[in-house]
């Protein structure tokens, strides 16, 4: 209804300029036209007089027409001498012009069924000097206006009543997919998230709306049952740990004396922690879900913390630990930066059957960080997979070698909220190489990219 009343008032608006400019024009042209037969008249009139005196000019000369109303010779005393038919008794001006004068006396209204615009023209002939005066007749220019205007008084309200039914009309039809693209979207609970909208067949911006609501409502479904999964896969995680617990708290409650150092150490602390790590780790992906926008975000030295780490595996693990680092800065989160490095390292580490190799590098405008292992690797049907919350692999990757399927899901979910890419391969000694890319920091300097080096000890 907006709209329809919107396009009304602009046709309106536009049909009533239109029209007021088209009357303008009109009667300005038919008023010239008519002032102009007048003059030419005059000044044959004149000419002709200048050899014939004024009884014996030729009638044509004094003949009348839709445009020339009246012709009238008078005198220096102002009388008329001759005149056209059905002309007035009086001149039409008093006013005497001298021979070649010529003057346009603008409008003259006899009384209301006469009404002229006079032109006179001074003329010199055989018995003295004359006056001319031609007027053009106002009333047949009016006249052809009035029609005309009448004709648009009329026709306007048509074209108006035409436009907004027209505009209505149309603008209903395309709102009626619309609506029902909103009516069937208005079915769509979280219990029927696989309702589908119907697409129309036109290629147009409703199609487009269309295809994409289906494409949410594909993202809502996709969402739902990961949340789903989520939940699943999280209160099955917790579960166990709970459940040996209260076991053994029963049992200590039961029998007192059982609970003793030995049950603290291999049951009640190792499950605790368990459940602790996976309570963090859960938050940790909780706040990575949120906007990267409330991060605080700042240089980070990735060198560092890779050397950091190596530091760490060294002390806590017999593995040897290869480097070829090279100084590269991105701008990030640190400690999501630092968490991220941990948790490669520490997949590596727990796979790992002697060694491992880290490194860091800058590759055109982003740092790549290498992270690889000599432990039995990743199929390459369940690479994919490994980056989704709680997923284990089957043997040789099994539940004991790891923690709670958490760690990769975090580093993935670091990385997107970066702007980078992690990727799993091959390694040269058949284990994980994951190759994590984050942009630079701008103002970086070009580092030493050289590579070609065997990461792994004892290869090169």
């Amino acid at each position: 209804m907006r709209t329809t009343v919107a396009a009304t008032l602009v046709v309106l608006m536009c049909l009533l300029l239109a029209g007021a400019a088209l009357l303008m024009v009109l009667y300005h042209s038919l008023a010239s036209s008519a002032q102009s037969t007048a003059d030419a008249r005059a000044a044959q009139v004149a000419d002709q007089l200048q050899t014939e005196p004024p009884p014996d000019l030729d009638r044509a000369m004094l003949a009348t027409d839709s445009q020339v109303g009246v012709v009238q010779v008078i005198d220096r005393q102002g009388d008329v001498v001759v005149a056209s038919a059905a002309s007035p008794e009086t001149a039409l001006s008093s006013t005497f012009l001298e021979p070649g004068a010529r003057r346009f006396f603008g409008r003259v209204e006899i009384d209301p069924s006469n009404d002229f615009w006079v032109t006179g023209v001074g003329a010199q002939t055989p018995t003295g000097p004359v006056t001319v005066l031609v007027a053009a007749d106002r009333e047949p220019v009016e006249s052809v206006v009035a029609t005309v205007a009448g004709l648009l008084a009329v026709g306007v309200p048509i074209v108006i009543c035409l436009v907004a039914y027209g505009t209505h009309r149309l603008v209903g039809a395309a709102l009626q997919p619309v609506e029902r693209i909103r009516a069937k979207v208005s079915l769509v609970t979280s219990g029927k998230l696989a309702e589908r909208i119907p697409v129309p067949l036109a290629e147009d911006e409703v199609t487009r709306l269309a295809v994409t609501m289906n494409e949410m409502l594909d993202r809502l479904e996709a969402g739902q049952a990961a949340q789903q999964r989520f939940i699943s896969d999280a209160s099955h995680e917790l579960r166990s740990p709970l459940a040996t617990i209260t076991t053994a708290l029963e049992l200590a409650h039961d029998q007192p004396e059982m609970l003793d150092d030995a049950l603290i150490e291999e049951s009640l602390l190792p499950e605790a922690n368990r459940m602790q790590r996976l309570v963090a780790d859960l938050l940790l992906l909780a706040r990575t879900d949120e906007d990267s926008a409330l991060r605080s975000y700042a240089d980070v030295d990735v060198d560092d913390l890779l050397i950091i780490e190596a530091e760490r595996v060294k002390t806590i693990t017999g593995l040897s630990v290869a480097t070829h680092i090279s100084h590269v800065r991105v701008v990030g989160d640190p400690r999501a930066l630092a968490r991220l490095v941990r948790n490669l390292v520490d997949n590596a580490t727990r796979h790992a059957r002697s060694c491992i190799a880290l490194q860091c590098r800058r590759v055109g405008d982003h740092a790549q960080i290498v992270i690889q292992d000599d432990g039995p690797g990743v199929p390459v049907a369940e690479r994919a997979r490994v980056f989704d919350r709680f997923v284990r692999l089957d043997s040789p990757r099994t539940r004991e070698s790891g923690g709670a399927g958490l760690g990769l899901s975090i580093v993935a979910q670091i990385v997107e909220t970066h702007r980078g890419r992690v990727t799993l391969d091959e390694s040269p000694s058949g284990g994980a190489r994951f190759v994590v890319e984050l942009p630079l920091f701008v103002d970086q300097p070009v580092a030493d990219t050289a590579d070609g080096l065997d990461l792994m000890p004892g290869r090169g």
